[in-house]
């Protein structure tokens, strides 16, 4: 059967071929008319898609516009105009497109073939390409119904798009389709207090062990616990953390506050500043972001790098939890409990364009939890005619109070810094940065100065430093993307200079990283290489050259790399490209079969002395709602030693609970439990005991109440309502809104705003409706925000659209604005021309129609008319409104 669909899409290309050749001369003559202008819905199914697709009736076709295609199907295919080039892919990532109207080739699949004359056309919107021959290159069935306006898709397999629509009408649902910034709505007010009661994470760990090859014996217990609340009216977080004998071993307190505007501070414009425990700022040449005590003042975006070519990633990694980072959904490593309470992903590449870095951490007891990133490295990144700074001193691994005697016998010295980063226009900008530091003993002051501009498809960041012992370097950044390839060079010369980042007999350092997707059969591989040379004064040169190699299958994405480094004298080349002396590979991999979560890693040592050197396998599943199963098996060649575990998670609504067992094929053993807990203020009142992490997310308090007098604001007399489900984005509550109307969502993400709305799907009488699309709220870590939500009541608002001088005006979509501009809804009109809007809250509106359908129609977007929603009036009929040609006309 799929044979023979494939075979009839080939016959059917060969047919729109032959009809070309024999209609040349008429289709070359073809320009398009806005009188052969049409406006198709489309149909997958019961579903519609996107807002329509424009096209023409030519000579002997129906052609479709390829843009308006395109977005409808949400398909990855980009058009290049100037080049003549569409490229992307349909539905699945074999399935490459490209159609090449220079060379009049067109591919699909694993088909190449010329393209015909009368298949593509050029119009005023851009390229109409013929519906049967569209069809085939993306591997669907089109079927154009002139009469009724339609179009009729169909595919023999479910495509993407339908696998997501059924998600997408439910996050309509949620949240209206709106057009505008989060900015522009209303925004919920937390302010701080004095003091508010800080909210607990708990994590107390219990077992005993048999370690043959370290000789360890006995009995552990260890703990953390981490606490976020309010003083002085400022953020504050602290963690305390035992060693295996369950005494304190540090502790960790700062104070700080943070907000996405730069209004901290009063005329210092900050939008960060903390005293405590901080991490100091990075530069270019000089620096590397260091934990320590002291304090750090800045004006930078909270989601800005501090550097445009790289990016290190730090947090809390409470006890026996792991950490994962992707980048653009490729797996780039991961962090298994250090023992010190954090994860670190230091000076992660960044590639030119969007970087989208997921973090994944996954605890004991089960839990998942995602912090997500998106960093544009383009010249959207440099800010025009905005200067930005940032200052800070601190000492170094040097916690604010310390329990540990061996950390003060360590040298814990002073630095401080301060940087200024400004720009000049869209592409340009300068930076100066200032560090005092010590390094290898040796207290150095180091000036660095930067220029960075945007030239083309890349960015262009040069660096020069002087350090007061003399000492001076440079250094050149490019970041590009070149067609499909991504590129990175640096190059850094170097005289008596050291760094946190150099050492005193670095003289030049030169670095060159491609990274570029290969399409292997129906598998796209993205494939990185690096090169770097390193020149050391003392004659030691280096060369390193590493590979890496990713797959993402259905359910699976491998990482393979292999690294390689040969030391030799710079005089002698040749000795250079000897023999390697060290090459190493390793496997990544991650993926899932059926309910089974799998995450391996693998290690070789290839030369010399080529041996395995260590592997593990991890395996998590769901046995239920609130249990899980893990088991891991590893090997270390370094022990010599096989090991085997085995946990159980069980989640309860106030704590969670893991037992687990080792044995290792020396005669190890071990065993422990786990228990993992939160306690705070209880928004309904008093103190409550949860599963939930509550100290390092944010809280939101929805309550939604009946607005009788339609002024947002609560009265006495005006009643709660239950049974309502409030949304915020990914995190929906858990419940319903309570007898109180109450309804609390947990687990958002701290400092990054979010919407906070009502489920209208959730609402038993369609005649009442949320009064407006919600509420901002930014939340605070271990801090529970107040929003109240009104509900109004609605009514309807009704009329026919026709065109100017008679006829009905079908398929045109209509958007009901509100007095603030925002778009509340958006509908179709029928066959006839008839709409209607239900449940529109009480209020005032006008009417228009969508941009696509108004160039369709070919009139203002304007109605002219607005509508009164109100007590009196709550079903409002506009009667017939005429347009066409410069302006809408209205009768009743």
């Amino acid at each position: 059967m799929l044979r023979w669909g494939h075979h009839a899409k080939l016959f059917l290309t060969g047919l729109a071929a032959l009809f070309g050749a024999a209609s040349a001369s008429a289709q070359a003559e073809w320009e398009a008319h806005p009188d052969d202008s049409l406006l198709f819905d489309v149909r997958l199914g019961e579903y519609r898609l996107g807002d329509g697709v424009r096209g023409y009736q030519t000579p002997g076709s129906v052609c479709l516009d390829l843009a308006d295609t395109i977005a409808a199907l949400d398909a990855p295919i980009s058009i290049d105009e100037d080049a003549n080039r569409a490229q992307g892919w349909a539905f699945n990532e074999e399935n490459q497109i490209v159609i090449d109207r220079q060379r009049q080739r067109v591919r699909f699949g694993e088909n190449s073939e010329r393209l015909p004359s009368g298949i593509v056309f050029d119009t005023p919107e851009g390229w109409c390409v013929a519906t049967q021959a569209l069809a085939t290159w993306l591997g669907v069935t089109m079927e154009a119904d002139l009469r009724n306006a339609v179009l009729l898709l169909s595919s023999e397999q479910p495509l993407p798009v339908e696998r997501a629509l059924q998600r997408r009408a439910r996050a309509a649902s949620l949240r209206p389709r709106l057009e505008f910034d989060l900015s522009d709505l209303p925004q919920a007010n937390t302010p701080y207090r004095m003091w508010r009661t800080p909210a607990v994470d708990v994590v107390v760990s219990i077992g005993g062990l048999r370690d043959r090859q370290r000789g360890d014996n006995g009995f552990e217990r260890r703990y953390e616990i981490y606490a976020a609340g309010e003083i002085l009216t400022a953020s504050f977080d602290a963690r305390l953390a035992s060693d295996n004998r369950g005494i304190p071993q540090s502790l960790r307190m700062r104070a700080f506050r943070s907000s996405n505007e730069p209004n901290l501070l009063g005329p210092l414009g900050a939008t960060h500043f903390a005293i405590g425990d901080v991490s100091s700022q990075t530069s270019p040449i000089a620096a590397q972001p260091t934990p320590g005590r002291g304090f750090v003042v800045t004006n930078r975006p909270l989601d800005r790098p501090d550097s445009f070519d790289r990016r290190t990633f730090r947090g809390e990694l409470p006890e026996g939890w792991e950490a994962e980072l992707y980048r653009n959904g490729q797996l780039l490593a991961f962090s298994l409990d250090r023992g010190d309470g954090r994860y670190e992903f230091i000076d992660v590449e960044l590639r030119y364009g969007i970087n989208r870095f997921e973090i994944v951490l996954y605890g004991p007891q089960g839990q998942i939890r995602r912090e997500t990133e998106v960093i544009n490295v383009g010249a959207a990144s440099i800010p025009p005619r905005q200067t930005w700074y940032w200052a800070g001193a601190s000492q170094d691994d040097r916690d604010l109070v310390n329990l540990d005697s061996d950390n003060l016998r360590r040298g814990g010295h002073w630095r401080a810094g301060f940087g200024l980063e400004r720009g000049l226009d869209p592409r340009t900008s300068l930076a100066f940065q200032l560090n005092n530091l010590v390094i290898a003993d040796e207290r150095v002051t180091v000036l660095e100065g930067s220029v960075r501009r945007a030239i083309g498809p890349a960015l262009v960041e040069i660096t020069a430093a002087w350090a007061d012992n003399g000492g001076y370097a440079a250094r050149a950044q490019l970041l590009g993307r070149f067609g499909r390839a991504y590129v990175s060079a640096e190059s850094v010369i170097a005289r008596d200079f050291q760094t946190e980042r150099y050492s005193i007999d670095t003289t030049g350092r030169h670095t060159l990283a491609v990274d570029h997707s290969l399409n292997i059969g129906r598998i796209v591989m993205p494939v990185r290489v690096q090169a770097s040379y390193q020149t050391r004064r003392n004659g030691a040169d280096q060369i390193d050259v590493a590979a890496r190699i990713s797959a993402n299958f259905r359910r699976f994405a491998l990482t393979g790399e292999v690294g390689y480094r040969r030391q030799g004298v710079a005089n002698d080349f040749a000795d250079l490209i000897g023999p390697p002396s060290d090459t190493n590979a390793g496997i990544l991999a991650n993926g899932r079969i059926g309910r089974v979560r799998l995450r391996g890693e693998a290690r070789w040592r290839l030369s010399p002395n080529s041996r395995f050197e260590s592997a593990s396998l991890t395996a998590d599943w769901a046995s239920g709602e609130n249990s899980a199963w893990r088991a891991e098996l590893g090997y270390q060649a370094t022990l010599n030693r096989v090991r085997a575990s085995v946990g159980y998670v069980r989640r309860f609504n106030r704590f969670a609970l893991t037992a687990s067992a080792e044995a290792a094929t020396d005669g190890s053993v071990a065993a422990g439990l786990n228990l993992a807990f939160s306690i705070g203020p209880n928004p309904r009142g008093g103190i409550h005991m949860t599963a939930d992490k509550l100290a390092s997310t944010g809280q939101t308090v929805a309550r939604v109440f009946r607005d009788l007098n339609n002024d947002g604001v609560r009265q006495p007399n005006e009643p709660y309502e239950e049974g309502v489900q409030i949304t915020t984005g990914r995190a929906p509550a858990n419940e319903p809104t309570d007898e109180n109307g109450t309804a609390v969502v947990t687990g958002l993400t701290p400092y990054r705003p979010i919407l906070v709305g009502i489920d209208t799907s959730s609402l038993a009488d369609p005649f009442v409706q949320p009064r407006g699309p919600g509420v901002v709220v930014t939340p605070r870590p271990g801090v529970a925000a107040m929003v109240e939500l009104p509900l109004v009541s609605a009514g309807e608002i009704d009329g026919v659209l026709v065109r100017a001088g008679g006829g009905a005006l079908e398929g045109v979509d209509l958007e009901l604005v509100d007095i603030e501009g925002r778009v509340v809804k958006t509908i179709r009109t029928d066959f006839d021309g008839f709409f209607v809007f239900e449940g529109v809250p009480y209020g005032e509106y006008s009417i228009r129609m969508a941009e696509l359908s108004a160039q369709a129609v070919g009139a203002p977007a304007a109605l002219g008319r607005r509508a009164f929603v109100t007590d009196e009036s709550d079903s409002i009929r506009l009667g017939t409104i005429a347009v066409g040609g410069n302006a809408a006309a209205l009768s009743e």
